[in-house]
């Protein structure tokens, strides 16, 4: 017996108030619902499952077209299609195809929008968008981010990849997670071309066989007490921020952001705050008795919320100050950061103190799982003992040429300062 189709009519549609369900025929139905909404709703079966599937509103699908739509899927059942999944495979397409007018740019934008609340301090998302930008941005940038592939990726990354390893191997790595991003976001399909392991990994060498790496100069421990003595007798805010940094063996970017509020002038501690940190942990640094001279003497001309204002009261010192000054001072051979391997060398060659006293100085992250398992502290009595002997060796213009091992003391009287 032949399925009666078309049951319903205009008349019909325009009454059906009670909720329920109203064939039409064909696996066709009216769905009205508790609230009075009317909607198309198509029944099959499926591998002995009932299944249904929304054909639209009835105000915006008329009786008409509603049919139109249930032949179609009457016709993929006949085929051996379901129809859900037929439909759904259409509007990945259409996604996709939309998703063509999707730069990669407008990607890397998006997904740095998404995250960037998340990242550390708004350098860092500068830092992303500069890097994807600057290497990127000229081969790729425009282009849909569909259609990134292997060989676009690898026109980026091969004329840097021996020159600027350790800038390469992050460009690849942003690269990587927005092309992620898109692919979670419908924007792309398919296997991700800027993948490392079993992909690039086979056409370009590990970045630890072709990075050159580049230390920071440093001064030999032994002129740090002639350096300083010269550095004494330079005037300025960046003259003081150089003898801070180098008295505390701390990075420019927290001597110079330090702020009053950070110190602790009664109990000579500065604390510097974990988003400030490259460890990300809040970091103790006990201030030496020339440290603390430069803070007060400082203190009094307090104009700003920084220990080291710029130029404008309101910005910090730049860090291109730092330098300027070494220029000036004829040890442009010198960056304010090698300051820091100075003061690694004199602890490991002239004093007695462990390692990790060393370490715990210079905020460094602890790799040894156990090692960190068992420091719990952060040494900071040893580390002001070490931090006054470092203050009073950094004091001596003269050093003897013979090295002699600083014996680690129970208990340190203050220095004089000088």
């Amino acid at each position: 017996m032949a399925r009666i189709i078309g049951k319903l009519t205009a008349i019909r549609l325009s009454r059906a108030s009670a909720r329920g369900m109203y064939s039409d025929g064909g696996g066709l139905y009216l769905q009205v619902t508790e609230a009075g909404a009317k909607s198309w709703i198509f029944r099959f079966m499926l591998n002995g499952r009932a299944r249904e599937m929304g054909l639209g509103p009835l105000h915006a699908v008329s009786l008409a077209d509603a049919r139109t739509r249930a032949a179609e899927c009457r016709r993929l059942r006949a085929d051996g299609v379901d129809p859900i999944e037929a439909r759904k495979l259409e509007r990945g397409k259409a996604r996709l195809a939309a998703a063509r007018a999707l730069s990669f740019r407008d990607a890397a934008d998006a997904y740095i929008n998404a995250h960037q609340a998340g990242w550390r301090n708004a350098k860092h998302a500068a830092q992303w968008r500069s890097t994807l930008e600057t290497y990127a941005g000229p081969v790729f940038g425009s282009l849909p981010v569909q259609d990134v592939d292997v060989s676009l990726i690898m026109k980026v990354l091969e004329p840097i990849w021996a020159t600027k390893t350790e800038t390469a191997s992050r460009l690849r790595g942003r690269i990587e997670v927005v092309l992620d991003w898109a692919t979670a976001r419908g924007y792309r399909q398919g296997d991700n071309p800027a993948r490392w392991r079993g992909h690039l990994g086979n056409l370009l060498p590990q970045p630890a066989r072709v990075q050159r790496v580049k230390h920071h100069p440093a001064l030999p421990y032994v002129e740090v007490g002639a350096f300083m003595g010269a550095l004494r007798q330079q005037d300025g805010v960046a003259a003081g921020a150089l003898q801070f940094l180098i008295l505390t063996a701390t990075r420019t970017s927290e001597t110079i952001g330090a702020r009053w509020a950070e110190v602790k002038l009664d109990h000579a501690i500065w604390t510097i705050p974990a988003d400030r940190i490259k460890a990300g942990k809040e970091h103790r640094v006990p201030l030496s008795a020339p440290a603390m001279t430069i803070i007060e003497r400082l203190n009094k001309l307090r104009q700003s919320d920084f220990i080291f204002p710029g130029g404008k009261v309101k910005k910090p010192l730049s860090n291109m100050a730092l330098l300027a000054l070494l220029k000036r001072m004829g040890r442009a051979d010198l960056t304010a950061h090698g300051f820091r391997s100075t003061f690694r060398d004199w602890a490991a060659e002239c004093t007695n103190y462990p390692r990790e006293v060393a370490e715990m100085a210079l905020a460094h992250t602890v790799s040894d799982k156990v090692e960190a398992a068992y420091r719990r502290g952060d040494l900071f009595e040893k580390r002001r003992r070490m931090m006054e002997e470092w203050a009073r060796y950094c004091g001596k213009e003269k050093v003897p040429g013979d090295v002699v091992a600083i014996r680690t003391k129970a208990s340190a009287s203050p220095p004089s300062g000088r």
